[in-house]
């Protein structure tokens, strides 16, 4: 959805981290918010300022001893502190009774993290627009497709969607920590004449085959052209509520800096990030392998204590 967050001269951020794993070797995200400083005084004390290390290690998986068919091991951390959060048991919501205003925060929560898209598109007229939306997702590598979904407000309709039904075409360019307040004040419900790449100070970047220019600043800029667009319609209902869009990949540019030797992005180097319920975000903070396994590996196994 597109993140329209209007910020004041009076807005900073505001940062704090939380233990995700508990035990011996804690695993922690570092997260930070768009607040006002109208927050109370003790609020905004007990937050952590912003560090700008690079926050991303390896370290390994959280149960590294894992056996077949063992699901969650509840006799050591994290798995036994997980077991016993059962005893407190869910809240379950039907939300065909809720208004989309009440499923809108909850599924925002639920659904996390996500990436964040800085779309870059440009109208037949020629004018320009940037905007960031985090209803987005890659979806297939062949073809190289990633997914847009633009929430319809009845008040304005989205200027990004428009253009790229419209043209075509549009750029995504991946959102890093260094320049994370430039790209959330592009979400900024501005008046048609007001150009969001003036308002962040992002740079153009000219693109190759699309004519959007995508974001200088990013380590990776994604051209795209129209696949296929799809508007979507409540049960039992005309209304167009959503229109996804799915973009095809026609190049995709990337920062040598942020490249391993194998040609792959580094997360440590691309300081991607995401975005969680509310106005939190989160920067990528530890990562961990773990191999997929073949059939023929556990194969074996499987049988074994199957028959044991």
């Amino acid at each position: 959805m597109e993140c329209r967050r209007l910020l004041t001269l009076a807005t900073r951020i505001e940062t704090r981290s939380f233990t995700l794993l508990k035990g011996g070797s804690a695993c922690r995200a570092r997260l930070f918010s768009f607040t006002s400083r109208t927050l109370d005084e003790s609020n905004r004390n007990s937050r952590r300022p912003f560090n700008s290390a690079p926050s991303f290690r390896v370290t390994d998986p959280p149960n590294p001893n894992w056996q077949l068919k063992q699901g969650l091991p509840g006799d050591i951390e994290p798995g036994k502190s997980w077991k016993l959060e059962e005893e407190t048991g869910w809240r379950t919501w039907n939300l065909s009774d809720y208004s989309p205003g009440e499923v809108y925060p909850l599924l925002t929560s639920c659904i996390v993290p996500r990436p964040i898209a800085l779309v870059s598109s440009i109208s037949e007229d020629g004018v320009p627009n940037l905007a960031p939306f985090s209803y987005f997702s890659m979806v297939a590598h062949n073809p190289p497709l990633l997914s847009i979904s633009f929430s319809l407000s009845p008040r304005k309709p989205k200027d990004t969607k428009e253009n790229i039904l419209a043209t075509k075409e549009f750029t995504v360019s991946i959102i890093s920590e260094p320049f994370i307040e430039a790209a959330n004040v592009a979400a900024v419900e501005a008046p048609a004449d007001i150009d969001e790449w003036d308002v962040s100070g992002l740079t153009r970047a000219s693109s190759i085959d699309v004519r959007p220019p995508w974001v200088k600043e990013s380590a990776i800029g994604l051209e795209c052209e129209l696949f296929h667009s799809y508007d979507i319609r409540p049960p039992n209902s005309d209304e167009v509520t959503h229109t996804l869009v799915l973009g095809l990949i026609k190049r995709a540019h990337v920062r040598e800096s942020v490249l391993t030797q194998s040609g792959t992005v580094d997360p440590a180097k691309v300081r991607a990030v995401s975005r969680l319920g509310g106005t939190t975000y989160a920067r990528v903070g530890e990562g961990f392998e773990l191999s997929r396994p073949t059939w023929k590996s556990i194969r074996d196994e499987v049988s074994s204590r199957a028959s044991g």
